[in-house]
């Protein structure tokens, strides 16, 4: 006669027990981080939305200053209001120049070097309206807008040119806008 033993599978419900609650555990785990950080997340987003539309404003702004100046006969053309240099240096309009080229730059270095060096420039790091006097502007939305020549390789079309709009928001947030704009 065999007998069987019963005692074989004695501690495998204990290890079944385990290993399900150590599942629900990181599923549990899991849940908290994604909910933590889902507001910090949707912040982010509202933060850059809300610096995209500074440079939407500053765009708009710009355009009625051009708008008025055209319209008045102050200005006839874009000529006068090429941005041209970065940090002194020539090439902000050259798509050659690998240093200088306004595409390779980023937005805090532009806004930074418009506001050290303010020529040529429609607005330079303009607080938007509302501002506390107590807060500082690097804690606030801004808006430095220029006009880049858009014809390669030093050609001129005087009535046309890439209108630049950089927002500028809260915890070092920019968001660039490039239009080009012509006369008709």
């Amino acid at each position: 006669m065999t007998r069987t033993k019963p005692n074989v599978r004695k501690g495998m419900g204990l290890i079944v027990v385990i290993l399900v609650l150590a599942f629900l555990l990181a599923v549990g785990m899991t849940v908290i981080s994604v909910t933590q950080t889902g507001p910090e997340v949707a912040g982010s987003v509202r933060l850059q939305q809300q610096t995209l539309e500074t440079a939407e404003a500053g765009f708009d702004v710009a355009w009625r200053q051009l708008s008025d100046q055209f319209s008045g006969g102050l200005i006839s053309d874009f000529s006068t209001l090429y941005r041209t240099t970065y940090n002194g240096s020539p090439g902000l309009d050259d798509p050659l120049d690998t240093a200088n080229y306004f595409r390779r730059l980023s937005d805090k270095q532009l806004v930074d070097d418009v506001k050290a060096r303010p020529d040529n420039e429609l607005f330079a790091d303009v607080d938007m309206p509302g501002k506390d006097p107590d807060i500082s502007s690097d804690n606030w939305f801004g808006y430095t807008v220029f006009l880049i020549n858009d014809e390669a390789l030093g050609t001129q079309d005087v009535t046309d040119c890439i209108l630049v709009s950089i927002g500028r928001g809260p915890r070092n947030s920019y968001a660039r806008i490039e239009v080009e704009i012509a006369l008709q």
